[in-house]
C-alpha cells in the first residue's frame, strides 16, 4: 500500500546521500552546527559566494539551447538577411513593406496636400488639409502594400516546402498568385493585370538579392 501514502523504498534515498549536495555546497554538515557564531567567526568556515544564486558562473556554461537559433538550411534560403525559417520571413517582409509603403503614401499624400491648400486660408486650415492627404494615403498604401507581402510570403513558403529548394522561380510563382489572388473580386482583367505586377515585382526582387550577394 506504499504506492497509496507515499513512494516505494526504491524512490527513497539514504541521508547521508541527500546531505551530500548540502554539504558540498556549504562546506559543513548543517545538522552538526549547534553554534551559528563559531562558524561565521571562523576564517574560511562558510563560503558566502557560493550561496549566491549567480555562482559557479565563472566556470563557464556547460550547456547552451541555440535550438531557436538555428537558421534556415533549406537549399537556396540563404538570402541578404539570416533568417530561422519562413516565419522570419514572413514576420520581417511584411512589416517592411507595410513601412514602406505607409512612409511612401504618407509622403504622396504631403505633396498632394500642399498642392490642394485652398487660397487664403488660414493656417490651421492648411495644416488640416495636408494631415488629411498624408492620413489617407499612406495608411491605404501601407496596408495595400502589407496584405500583398503577407499574401506572397504565405505562398513563397507553401512553394517552397512542396519543392523543397527557393530560387527564383518560386517567387515569380508566388508574386504572379499574389497578385491574382488580391484582384480576384475584380474580375480576370484586374487579376490578371496584378499578377503581371507583382511577378515583375518579385522577379526584380530576386535580382536585385542577386546583385548584391
Amino acid at each position: 500500500m506504499s504506492w497509496l501514502f507515499g513512494s516505494s523504498k526504491k524512490d527513497e534515498q539514504p541521508q547521508s546521500t541527500q546531505q551530500q549536495p548540502i554539504n558540498n555546497n556549504l562546506g559543513f554538515d548543517p545538522n552538526s552546527i549547534t553554534d551559528v557564531s563559531s562558524i561565521i567567526s571562523t576564517p574560511g568556515g562558510l563560503d558566502t559566494s557560493r550561496l549566491h544564486p549567480l555562482a559557479g558562473l565563472e566556470k563557464g556554461v556547460e550547456y547552451l539551447d541555440l535550438e531557436d537559433e538555428n537558421l534556415n538550411t533549406l537549399e537556396g534560403a540563404q538570402g541578404l538577411i539570416p533568417s530561422r525559417g519562413w516565419t522570419d520571413d514572413l514576420c520581417y517582409g511584411t512589416g517592411a513593406v507595410y513601412l514602406l509603403g505607409l512612409g511612401l503614401g504618407g509622403s504622396y499624400g504631403f505633396f498632394e496636400g500642399l498642392k490642394n491648400i485652398p487660397a487664403n486660408s488660414p493656417g490651421k486650415l492648411k495644416l488640416n488639409t495636408v494631415l488629411n492627404h498624408v492620413t489617407k494615403r499612406g495608411p491605404f498604401l501601407g496596408n495595400t502594400a502589407g496584405v500583398l507581402a503577407l499574401t506572397y510570403n504565405l505562398v513563397d513558403s507553401t512553394i517552397d516546402g512542396v519543392r523543397g529548394k527557393h530560387d527564383a522561380l518560386n517567387s515569380v510563382a508566388a508574386g504572379a498568385i499574389s497578385g491574382a489572388l488580391f484582384k480576384s473580386t475584380k474580375g480576370l482583367k484586374p487579376a490578371g493585370i496584378a499578377s503581371g505586377l507583382m511577378a515583375g515585382a518579385a522577379a526584380a526582387w530576386c535580382g536585385l538579392k542577386a546583385l548584391l550577394a
